[in-house]
């Protein structure tokens, strides 16, 4: 019988150290991809998207700041920027009542820095229904979005 008992406990205490191998590992892999994955959805209201830049230009005379990008040789337009869901919505339907059609985009940004101003404007939109003031903060955030994040990919 004593000669069971070791390697019976061997095997417990081998098992033992691998399972809590196994388990830091695996704490490990969630830890990096937290660190990895810092990316933070934003939803962009789009406004249109034109053939040329002559047209775009033409229909966008009614804002006072949008942004556009070039996707697939058309110009997507932007006129606003949230981080929140809540947010997107209210700024579409503001739009929308105003008489223009408009499409949420989901877009991932890592900026961190245009992130903490971002916060900061969503909490006044958040809190605002004048038409005047929603128009002044989707301007100073396509502001702050094309100097934060355009810019800096241009240099």
């Amino acid at each position: 019988m004593k000669n069971y008992i070791v390697p019976i406990i061997s095997a417990l205490l081998v098992g033992f150290l691998l399972a809590k191998f196994m388990i830091d590992q695996y704490d490990k892999k969630e830890n990096l991809k937290t660190i990895f994955n810092n990316s933070n959805t934003l939803y962009f209201i789009r406004q249109g998207i034109y053939s040329d830049k002559e047209s775009m230009e033409k229909n966008m005379t009614d804002f006072s700041y949008y942004i556009y990008n070039l996707e697939d040789d058309k110009y997507h337009t932007y006129i606003g920027i949230t981080s929140s869901k809540k947010n997107s919505q209210k700024l579409k339907d503001f739009y929308e009542k105003l008489g223009y059609i408009t499409y949420i985009k989901e877009i991932n940004i890592s900026s961190k820095s245009f992130m903490e101003v971002l916060e900061q404007y969503d909490k006044l939109l958040e809190n605002t229904d004048e038409e005047k003031t929603i128009k002044a903060i989707c301007s100073q955030v396509l502001s702050k979005y094309e100097e934060l994040i355009l810019n800096e990919h241009k240099n």
